[in-house]
């Protein structure tokens, strides 16, 4: 469920982007640092038969992806670039550029902050404007990567946020938290001051006087937390999607931030993103 909603919002946007902007500038990007294969499998359930219709087994079906979702984007983008770490991954995306040879698509293999880094400081950007999706495997963003990212102020920014992993790597203990999980949050938020935020000193000591620090905050809370942070940093962002599991727990936080200060382009892409981010909100009913 959320990954059909969060790629639905994502098609919505890019169409909506290059119809607005196809006459404006020279040059429309599309960047997927985590670009997967460009399909993706979904199993469906068998469903019982009707009184319409016969029963149906279980099935397991390809779906577009998000790299495919760009290439076909209509208008067309002028260029492509879909980064990928995984070997396998990275071989499928060589393959489905090779069906577009009239196309400018480019496939990068390697570590996407280090991809997105140097595509960003390879050129000028001005008269290029891109859209670019983060859906990262875990933390894997680095905020020293979304500063440059900003820095273009040429660039909208789909980015989905692991609150499930933040929640995990945040300890209900502070004293559980270990330098490998307190740097990876901090390189995902670029301060370590998350854990005044985050923490209390618990009421109880222990014989020697130490009181463990206990975590306050919630999934929310963290959410809430993350959206402060790029709202620092980015001239506009927007409330998130939160997209929650079958459980109704909160799992993820679809972000949308818009890195060009001028306030035409603020207000363009937020009243596109605005609402695209309000139907999938009304489409995204949590579970009873």
């Amino acid at each position: 469920m959320s990954t059909d909603l969060k790629l639905s919002l994502v098609q919505a946007y890019l169409k909506s982007f290059t119809v607005a902007l196809r006459q404006k500038f020279s040059q429309l990007w599309y960047i997927d640092a985590f670009a997967g294969t460009g399909e993706r499998t979904v199993r469906l359930s068998a469903e019982p038969a009707t009184l319409f219709d016969e029963a149906s087994p279980e099935r397991v079906v390809q779906r577009r992806g998000s790299a495919q979702i760009a290439i076909d984007t209509q208008p067309q983008f002028d260029r492509l670039i879909f980064m990928e770490r995984k070997p396998e991954h990275y071989d499928a995306l060589v393959r489905l550029a090779a069906g577009y040879p009239d196309r400018q698509i480019d496939v990068l293999q390697g570590n996407a902050n280090d991809e997105i880094r140097r595509l960003l400081r390879s050129r000028n950007w001005k008269g290029t404007r891109a859209v670019m999706f983060l859906d990262p495997y875990g933390m894997s963003v680095e905020w020293s990567t979304l500063e440059e990212i900003r820095a273009s102020e040429a660039i909208d920014v789909w980015y989905l946020v692991t609150l499930a992993g933040l929640f995990r790597q945040a300890t209900l203990k502070e004293s559980g938290l270990d330098a490998g999980k307190e740097a990876a949050i901090t390189r995902m938020l670029g301060t370590d001051e998350w854990r005044t935020d985050w923490y209390q000193p618990s009421a109880n000591a222990d014989l020697f006087g130490h009181a463990d620090g206990q975590r306050t905050a919630s999934v929310l809370d963290i959410e809430a937390y993350v959206g402060k942070r790029l709202a620092a940093l980015f001239p506009k962002v927007l409330p998130p999607l939160t997209l929650r599991n079958d459980r109704g727990a909160p799992m993820f936080s679809l972000f949308f931030a818009i890195s060009n200060p001028e306030p035409k382009a603020i207000g363009l892409a937020t009243r596109i993103a605005n609402h695209i981010l309000r139907s999938g909100k009304a489409s995204h009913v949590r579970p009873r």
